[in-house]
């Protein structure tokens, strides 16, 4: 009997499971499962420079809700059309829909963060340092959230990894109309998550083995993190606001690499360590300048792009501070638990189905002046 390989990832079969009445989906279980994670790596690296790592508890218990506060806030901003429901006053503020924008949920948890290690006495570079690493790994684990919510896909690919899309994504998506007919994607949300745990790595390498001044491991992380999303920009095809003929966040990810590496190189010719706040408020201002460059996307309920919140919460320094000795550092406690959205009654991908075939004459959707398919009910991802 002949051997049959499969020429592409499938899409998930389910996007949830039922615990009684409630529909737990897997995106935000992953997003718990990477922060919880990241806690215990930053109590371990905070640890290891002499730092009181309940410090980290306190710090996740602002840092984690303000960040997915400035998270919010930076996706209604920059993809307005992309709220839902867009006629409700409470639209904007439904983060169970989805959408969030990383660099906001970045500068917002930051500051908190630096507000909480410096009210305890802590050095705000030095625990910046500490976290860098655990935030990529939280948002690789968040990655895997969007498999099974079918977001975060590239353009149109016939490679062995390709992603399959099932139709009722596809159409959720906001991708222009010309791609619908196609069935497999490049998995950008699989790129960014071998990215994320490859650059995680480094910076824990760079730690043990170069003497790198706090913050710099964080500039670091800032800097090659949207240095990624310079390439994933190019290739994602989701629901987007455009500023000469390419995406918004493609001049974000421009803005934000450029000023990690001018904070590297000044936090590491100064003599002192430079002060972790001033340099994340910096990059906050150019964010949102390239955020306000401009929007012409046509207003248009869509969806399909996906990341992970930032969080402000990471892992075990991998190398000593001489003559840091934290003082009076309050401890502090963090619990989380899974929230549950209502129940998707028609789940992307109910099917684990291979790709169809059917071409873009079998599909009843309207689109857009823009050339964009419009959906009311697609859930809105993370970018």
């Amino acid at each position: 009997m002949p051997v049959h390989l499969v020429a592409f990832i499938p899409s998930p079969p389910i996007s949830g499971f039922h615990i009684g009445p409630l529909f737990v989906h897997f995106y935000g279980l992953m997003y718990v499962v990477g922060i919880t994670l990241a806690i215990y790596i930053t109590r371990r690296r905070w640890a290891a420079t002499g730092g009181d790592p309940s410090l980290v508890g306190d710090v996740a218990l602002w840092g984690i809700p303000i960040g997915l506060i400035g998270a919010r806030l930076y996706f209604d901003v920059t993809t307005p059309f992309d709220i839902t429901p867009r006629h409700a006053w409470w639209g904007p503020l439904a983060i169970w829909n989805g959408g969030l924008g990383i660099w906001g949920g970045i500068v917002f948890g930051a500051l908190a963060g630096a507000w909480r290690v410096r009210r305890a006495g802590g050095s705000v570079a030095v625990f910046m340092d500490a976290v860098a690493p655990a935030l990529l790994v939280a948002q690789a684990i968040g990655r895997i959230g969007n498999y099974f919510d079918q977001q975060l896909f590239g353009k149109p690919s016939t490679l062995p990894w390709a992603l399959e899309i099932s139709k009722a994504a596809r159409l959720n998506s906001g991708m222009p109309v010309q791609y619908l007919k196609y069935t497999t994607f490049q998995p950008s949300f699989l790129y960014e998550l071998i990215f994320d745990l490859a650059w995680a790595g480094v910076l824990v390498w760079l730690g043990h083995h170069k003497n790198i001044r706090p913050p710099g491991l964080f500039a670091l992380y800032v800097a090659g993190y949207s240095g990624y999303r310079i390439f994933e920009e190019t290739i994602r095809i989701d629901s987007s606001a455009y500023f000469l003929g390419l995406r918004l966040n493609f001049f974000v990810a421009v803005c934000v690499t450029l000023a990690g590496l001018i904070w590297f190189g000044l936090s590491q010719r100064k003599p002192k360590v430079v002060a972790g706040g001033s340099a994340v408020l910096a990059i906050g201002v150019l964010c949102a300048v390239a955020a306000g460059c401009g929007n012409n996307q046509p207003p248009a309920p869509a969806a399909g792009s996906a990341s992970v919140p930032a969080i402000t919460q990471a892992g075990p320094l991998g190398h000593s501070v001489p003559g840091y000795s934290p003082s009076s550092q309050r401890p502090g406690a963090m619990s989380s638990r899974a929230l549950a959205g209502p129940q998707e009654p028609a789940a992307y991908g109910t099917t684990g189905g291979g790709p169809d075939s059917s071409g873009p004459a079998t599909f009843q959707a309207a689109a857009s002046p823009s050339g964009r398919v419009n959906s009311d009910r697609s859930p809105i991802s993370t970018s």
